[in-house]
This record gives structure tokens, C-alpha cells and sequence, in this order.
């Protein structure tokens, strides 16, 4: 993950999808996925199709979820804490990359996450996305224990507002990249709630890095100033 690959890749298909913000913009959302990552380092995400199962329940909440809190407003996301895994970054807001695909932060910031800012700010209605790298070629990064997490663990959120998103975790799992339910990372636009992403699984190498996502499931749970 020392380079940054430029190779062509085809353009990824992104439907529009209702946003439940008060300006009645829609926001765009790639269709898998498994091309969140894709050709921005060798060792993160890329096409490839992994054996055996499609997915795999990393941690899962037996119960049911609590119920989430009433949303909060817009506001960008400024730093990310995940004390179970000893996780404090900043948040920068990241795009769409050229290909179609969601863009992380530049391998030199790869201790920093992406906040997608095509979606909503954690803390809103709807899915907020925020990705970053496992490791690199130097050793982990920012979300390189990302797959350690269990139902119950608290991810706080500090925003531009100064107001502080406290999410906690319902489940991690692992999919194939060639086998993500798209709907259910990014179709949920009735509650606040927060994806983390990263690569994960096995590394194959070449144009692949790693053969699957990690992705961790919150909700929100309430919230406090910074």
C-alpha cells in the first residue's frame, strides 16, 4: 500500500437515492461496496472474488438493537474515537474518486479516515460513511483492528457543531467484494446511523490486495457536547 494505483478501472454505476435532509437533496452512493477502496492502494480494496462464503458475522448483537435517538443536524465530522480498539483520528471529508468509487484520505494521511460527503454527517438520518485504510506496506493503520470490535463497543463522533455523535456497534462483518448486499450498507434512511469500512480477509495480492471488506454497523445512541 506504498503506491498509489492509477490503473483504469470501469466507472462504478451510483443511483440517486432520497435523502431524509431538510433541503430535500439527494445524495449518490456507489451500488457495492466492494469497490469503496478500489485503486486507491495495492494492499486495500479491489475486484476479486474471494472462496468459500460471501460474507461471515465477525460479531454480532444476540438482542435486539436499542432504540436510536432522535437524529441530530447537519454538521461535518471532525474526529473519530473508538476506544475499544484505541482508535482517534481526524475525519476529512473524501468523494467520489474519478472511477466512481469512494476516495480515501492519500496514503501519506493513512493514520486519518474519509468521511464520504456525498451522504449524510454522522449523527443525521441515513447511513454517514466513514472508510479508512487497514495498514500499509510500513505496518497498520488507522482501522487495522477494525474487525475486533463487538456489539456494545462506543464510537463517538466530534463534529463541526462541537456536538460529539455517540454511536455504538450492532455488528462487524466480512463480505466478498463481489458479494455485498449494497442495500443494507447503504439503503438504511429511517435512522442515524454509521458504517466504518475497511479491507480485511485474505490477502491475494496484484490488482485484488484484499479479497473482502470489513464493515462495522452502528447506530446512534445519543449525543453531548465536546
Amino acid at each position: 500500500m506504498s503506491t498509489v494505483r492509477a490503473t483504469p478501472r470501469p466507472t462504478v454505476a451510483v443511483r440517486e437515492l432520497p435523502s431524509r435532509r431538510g433541503d430535500g437533496r439527494r445524495w449518490r452512493v456507489p451500488l457495492a461496496v466492494v469497490l469503496v477502496l478500489l485503486g486507491v492502494f495495492v494492499t486495500g480494496v479491489g475486484l476479486g472474488r474471494s472462496a468459500g462464503r460471501p460474507w461471515s458475522v465477525l460479531a454480532a448483537d444476540a438482542g435486539p438493537g436499542r432504540a436510536a435517538t432522535d437524529p441530530l443536524p447537519a454538521s461535518r465530522p471532525v474526529s473519530l474515537s473508538v476506544p475499544a480498539i484505541r482508535v482517534t483520528a481526524p475525519v476529512a471529508p473524501v468523494g467520489l474518486a474519478p472511477d466512481g468509487t469512494i476516495a480515501v484520505p492519500p496514503l501519506e494521511r493513512h493514520r486519518e479516515t474519509g468521511w464520504y460527503d456525498g451522504g449524510p454527517t454522522p449523527g443525521e438520518t441515513g447511513p454517514a460513511i466513514i472508510v479508512g485504510h487497514a495498514d500499509t506496506t510500513s505496518g497498520p493503520s488507522v482501522f487495522y483492528e477494525l474487525r475486533r470490535l463487538r456489539p456494545g463497543d462506543r464510537i463517538e463522533v466530534t463534529r463541526d457543531d462541537r456536538s460529539v455523535a455517540v454511536f455504538e456497534v450492532t455488528s462487524v462483518e466480512r463480505f466478498d467484494k463481489n458479494s455485498l448486499p449494497g442495500d443494507r450498507v447503504y439503503g438504511d434512511h429511517r435512522s442515524p446511523v454509521l458504517r466504518l469500512i475497511t479491507c480485511g480477509g485474505r490477502f491475494v495480492g496484484g490488482s485484488v490486495g484484499y479479497a473482502d471488506n470489513v464493515i462495522a454497523f452502528a447506530t446512534l445512541v445519543g449525543f453531548r457536547d465536546s
